[in-house]
């Protein structure tokens, strides 16, 4: 858990971190780096690449194989060591709180600075490697791709993302970003799966998670994993997250995506408030949404 990192980075000194980054540059060559060659991505004599090692691993983060060879590599947990290490340096992340969310791809924690934030965790690559390769075009053209690279390229997508949309679409506003890890404002609200609308309110948030939609088209962006899981509904409107998957405009699947997250959209809707969702056409709605025309739902029922 990552409230446990965050105790642990505490204790931890220059030469333990040292060894950690010795063992991040090392797998990006192979998954598991040789004992023997440590000392050469640490820069420290055999003797204290040893001990920071063994350190390091009592503290779970590092694991090690003795099968062929004397290997180790980084534990996630030491990843986010190393990320979290970064952002107190740079004065982004004072100490590290709650849970908010954690799951399959990524885990979110409340943290503090100058004041209250989210911090993610992507997780992508870690437990279902090979799929994660697969499925994603940012690992496509790599011989070697470790899930450090996976995650990492995740969370850059997204940060990068995130800064082009913000402010003109309801997007979580970007802070920092090291690694794996990102840093933004908190959600204004909960997620959409788990809200209750009142039945006057279904086409209002309907037609403003539509209009983000559309917005962000026009920004250039698709957000290509939409659902009622990454959409939050507050008081003062709704927000857009999870954007690691998005896809340029311009790219060649970008309509297909568009019109699966509007039909994802709509298919929600219409599961959880049949009476009050109007009966649509996704491709006819996606379409306009494209274009830059969306306004309400209702101009298509």
């Amino acid at each position: 858990m990552v409230e446990n990192v965050a105790s642990t980075v505490a204790e931890l000194e220059p030469e333990d971190f040292y060894l950690l980054s010795g063992l991040e540059q090392g797998m990006r060559f192979s998954e598991w780096v040789d004992r023997e060659k440590l000392p050469e991505f640490t820069e420290m004599t055999p003797e204290e690449t040893d001990y920071r090692l063994n350190r390091c691993a009592d503290r779970d983060l590092v694991e090690g194989k003795t099968i062929q060879y004397d290997g180790y590599r980084l534990a996630f947990e030491g990843y986010d060591a190393l990320a979290l290490h970064t952002f107190a340096e740079r004065d982004t992340v004072a100490g590290v709180g709650a849970p908010l969310g954690v799951g399959k791809e990524s885990d979110v924690y409340e943290v503090s600075s100058y004041r209250s934030f989210a911090l993610k965790f992507h997780r992508e690559g870690y437990t279902e490697f090979r799929e994660v390769m697969q499925e994603r075009d940012y690992t496509a053209d790599r011989d070697h791709v470790s899930w450090l690279y996976t995650a990492r390229k995740a969370a850059e997508r997204e940060f990068e993302t995130l800064e082009a949309l913000y402010p003109d679409v309801s997007v979580p506003r970007p802070v920092d970003h090291n690694r794996h890890a990102i840093v933004m404002e908190k959600l204004p609200g909960p997620e959409l799966a788990d809200a209750r609308l009142e039945s006057q309110q279904v086409v209002g948030v309907l037609d403003l998670i539509l209009r983000e939609v559309t917005t962000a088209c026009r920004v250039g962006y698709v957000h290509a994993d939409l659902s009622e899981y990454n959409v939050a509904v507050g008081e003062e409107g709704v927000a857009i997250f999870d954007w690691p998957q998005s896809v340029p405009t311009d790219h060649e699947n970008a309509s297909e995506l568009l019109e699966r997250d509007v039909a994802n959209l709509l298919g929600y809707f219409s599961r959880k408030y049949p009476r009050e969702t109007p009966d649509v056409d996704p491709e006819r709605v996606a379409d306009a949404v494209e274009r830059g025309e969306f306004d309400s739902v209702e101009a298509f029922a």
